[in-house]
């Protein structure tokens, strides 16, 4: 197998992550089925399962919402991909997607004590992804997608909020623009500026930079510009799908044009999301005590070493540099909130409350290199939880 496989080397702060060690920790996948109640007596056999069982169940077909209570569905997130944009990999197909998905529901077990299930689907249609999870609806409490191609993700994440009465979140978008968010408030913060007064730009017009630019357009920043890779969005500019020209809409207010030239030149903020390559010469151009999160992995848009010779402020998605921006900081709390809440959507202002909770977990130790908390900071969680609950009950 080891030809098949690209050497792995990570440099951590203990020592080199090796091959072996990866496959390893990976054997027989990452998660398993524990249980909640014994079945070592025939007695507790009798009451888990037959007969006892039945009474339960005859107590749902009476009353369906009883499945949260007598259940586990009513805090069962169901991860679901079709491994078509996974993690830089790009389309690898659903098995091949299925540990970063096992990872994934880990990471809710671990943060925020939510199980959860990995579901990978052998579709990449909009109508044979919706009409699946909407008939596995009894079976989970809340729906994390992960990891679908845009523009098909706004789609399917659209139709299946629609569908269905419980909490959906496709967390490349939002997870991403939620932390994002939060790392923005934290260095505006430290760098003691107005952030509504920011110039943004964003590289990527997919999910994350769709989602980032919304989220941040809803605080308050009106100055957002968006590149793909054709260019920088813009009313006039022709050939957009139908996503890409409503953001040019509403965004790049000066109605700017051209590239990431015409784009970087006196901006305040770049934002990477696109997976391509930026010159230090463009860094150079923007303004003055500029903040650059450069967040593709493994390889960011500009090297942070790079990027810091420019700017004040710089962030990447990488745990071996200062300010990692981890979606591990969002959804976790996210989820829980919502489902503590009894909430039936994510809605806009749980996602500010979420960013908001965030940050309060670093606000008295906030510094060029902390402009958010650390992705294993235990306090995250269950501040963005209370935070998310708070909002999702206020609005009932």
């Amino acid at each position: 197998m080891s030809e098949l496989i690209e050497s792995i080397q990570i440099d951590t702060e203990q020592s080199a992550i090796t091959d072996a060690e990866i496959f390893d920790a990976h054997s027989g996948g990452k998660l398993s089925i524990g249980l909640t109640t014994a079945l070592d007596t025939q007695r507790s056999l009798s009451i888990a399962y037959t007969p006892g069982v039945a009474q339960v169940s005859r107590a749902i077909a009476g009353d369906h919402t009883l499945a949260a209570r007598y259940t586990w569905s009513g805090r069962l997130v169901a991860v679901v991909s079709d491994g078509s944009a996974v993690l830089g990999l790009g389309d690898i197909g659903p098995a091949a997607s299925l540990p970063v998905m096992e990872g994934k529901c880990g990471l809710f077990k671990e943060f925020a004590g939510l199980d959860a299930i990995p579901i990978v689907l052998d579709t990449k249609d909009p109508d044979e992804i919706v009409e699946t999870l909407v008939r596995l609806r009894p079976t989970f409490g809340a729906l994390n997608l992960e990891d679908i191609a845009a523009p098909r993700c706004f789609e399917i994440e659209r139709r299946l909020v629609e569908a269905l009465d419980c909490p959906v979140m496709h967390d490349d978008q939002h997870g991403t623009a939620i932390v994002v968010l939060a790392a923005l408030m934290g260095a505006a913060r430290v760098l003691d500026r107005d952030m509504t007064a920011l110039r943004v730009v964003v590289s990527g017009a997919g999910a994350a930079g769709v989602a980032c630019a919304n989220l941040l357009q809803a605080k308050g920043i009106s100055d957002i510009t968006v590149l793909d890779s054709q260019g920088i969005l813009h009313r006039d500019r022709a050939g957009m799908n139908d996503v890409k020209a409503e953001l040019a809409s509403r965004t790049n207010p000066l109605d700017r044009t051209g590239g990431m030239v015409e784009a970087l030149d006196g901006a305040d903020v770049f934002l990477g999301v696109s997976g391509g390559v930026v010159p230090e010469e463009l860094i150079a151009t923007m303004a003055p005590r500029s903040i650059v999160f450069a967040l593709s992995n493994p390889d960011p848009e500009v090297h942070p070493d790079v990027a810091a010779r420019h700017a004040a402020i710089v962030a990447t998605g990488r745990s071996d540099f200062p300010n990692q921006i981890n979606n591990v900081l969002a959804f976790p709390g996210l989820f829980r909130g919502a489902l503590d809440a009894g909430a039936r959507r994510i809605t806009g202002e749980m996602k500010v409350a979420a960013a908001e909770a965030i940050l309060s977990v670093a606000a008295d130790s906030l510094t060029v290199d902390q402009i958010v908390p650390s992705p294993l900071d235990p306090r995250v969680a269950p501040a963005v939880a209370a935070a998310v609950a708070a909002v999702a009950d206020s609005a009932e």
